[in-house]
């Protein structure tokens, strides 16, 4: 089981983390959405609870709900800008099919 926050991703955590010293990481999981299923979500974890995973990526702590874990296992997160556009992108190995717009995915 990993969750892998590429050398771009982990500089934007950082700077998030930079703003909110008391976030102990990341928060990654998924929410049932969209016209394919799941979608992302990503803030800042204020806490880990006793469910959560928490996964090590280049110094930086990834929490992770048990619930969402199936899911996202394997996943690596990415940051990339595109012109004005700035944003997380995800490779998650678990999902066959995205929705034309990019908001939500499938899994088999």
């Amino acid at each position: 089981m990993s969750i892998v926050l590429t050398d771009a991703a982990a500089r934007r955590v950082q700077e998030f983390l930079a703003r909110r010293p008391d976030a102990v990481g990341l928060r990654f999981g998924v929410r049932r959405t969209g016209c394919s299923g799941w979608a992302y979500d990503v803030d800042l974890a204020d806490a880990i609870a006793t469910d959560d995973h928490v996964f090590e990526s280049r110094g930086l702590k990834v929490v992770v709900d048990a619930k969402s874990l199936p899911v996202v296992d394997g996943t690596e997160i990415d940051f990339a800008r595109k012109g004005l556009n700035a944003e997380f992108v995800f490779r998650n190995p678990k999902a066959s099919a995205e929705c034309g717009c990019g908001e939500s995915f499938t899994v088999d």
